[in-house]
């Protein structure tokens, strides 16, 4: 099988997050953020995209978190990586609770596919999810999602994380947004990476469960829809939109992968679940390494990936550090 060109990048603009998911920052969670000017300036970040990552080969861009919209001058950035002459695609994830305000600005800077997180339809079920214990969130979230329809984002893809006993009542519904909707609605495995207590007493459900229950009540055919992921796409029969499916626990998709991950404190990261051989761009760029050195590092750290990949984790490098989901960027 010939390797995956490692073309995508996943840039998380801060760590920080407005939400306390159960799945990422459970309650209890001692975090420690970045300081501010631990952060990836904005120039640092664009130097970096323009002088060392574009030039060795990343192309696909992915905006994250935290919550990326909480950083200060997102659709500046936005507008700035769209503008570049060797972006091909760009992309946000959201969890869309500041999204009603900035949907069509961010539209208008160049961004066209945007996920969102919406792991229920019943307010009480998201609050707890979420980590809320005051006015509801979901109104504002749903208030979100639907200006980044009128925008016009195209996909527009719903993240559900299918908890066992919290929200895998939900999939029917869930499914049922993509029959008149061009939206997109992925369901993921919960993974044992932000709550690995959660995790061990709730476990997790098999994609396949979840596309029989769904294919019962109405059929599934194969799907498609643009994107740089590892979802498996089905479509209902006669609906707009799609259904993907993310399996990381019951299919191991590692020898598909084709994605690095760079923190907002900047670490590129080869692996989401292996935490060897990342690299500290940020600080040799501010103690003055040439940028060829740096580019060099980079393209070293690409050929590499594939034996650094989680199913192959023991043949990484050391150089560890131990982040949750939200400080990784997803």
């Amino acid at each position: 099988m010939a390797a995956e060109t490692i073309d995508y990048l996943r840039i998380s603009l801060i760590d920080r997050c407005n939400f306390r998911c159960q799945y990422c920052m459970p309650e209890g969670t001692d975090l420690q953020f970045a300081l501010q000017q631990d952060l990836l300036t904005d120039g640092e970040l664009l130097l970096l995209l323009r002088e060392v990552l574009m030039p060795a080969g990343f192309r696909r861009f992915r905006l994250t978190g935290g919550e990326p919209l909480l950083r200060p001058g997102v659709v500046e950035i936005t507008q700035a990586i769209a503008q570049f002459p060797e972006t091909l695609d760009l992309s946000l994830t959201t969890n869309a609770f500041l999204l009603k305000d900035l949907a069509q600005p961010l539209y208008d800077a160049g961004l066209r596919r945007i996920n969102i997180s919406l792991d229920s339809l019943i307010p009480e079920t998201f609050d707890v999810i979420i980590g809320n214990r005051g006015r509801s969130r979901w109104k504002q979230v749903w208030d979100g999602i639907q200006a980044a329809h009128r925008a016009g984002f195209d996909p527009l893809k719903l993240n559900v994380v299918v908890i066992p006993g919290i929200n895998d009542q939900e999939v029917e519904a869930l499914a049922a947004l993509t029959l008149d909707r061009q939206w997109h609605v992925r369901f993921i495995e919960f993974m044992p990476i932000g709550n690995q207590d959660l995790f061990a007493d709730r476990g997790w459900i098999d994609s396949e469960q979840l596309r029989q229950r769904i294919r019962s009540r109405w059929g599934l055919t194969t799907g498609w829809v643009a994107g740089n992921g590892p979802a498996d796409v089905f479509q209902i029969p006669g609906a707009k939109g799609t259904i993907g499916f993310i399996s990381q626990m019951s299919e191991c998709f590692c020898d598909r992968c084709n994605r690095m991950r760079l923190s907002a404190d900047g670490w590129l990261r080869p692996c989401l679940l292996n935490e060897s051989s990342q690299i500290d761009l940020k600080s040799q760029l501010r103690s003055g390494i040439d940028l060829q050195d740096l580019r060099a590092q980079v393209s070293q750290l690409i050929q590499a990936k594939p034996e650094i990949n989680f199913k192959n984790r023991e043949s990484g490098t050391t150089g560890r550090y131990a982040r949750t989901m939200s400080q990784i960027g997803g």
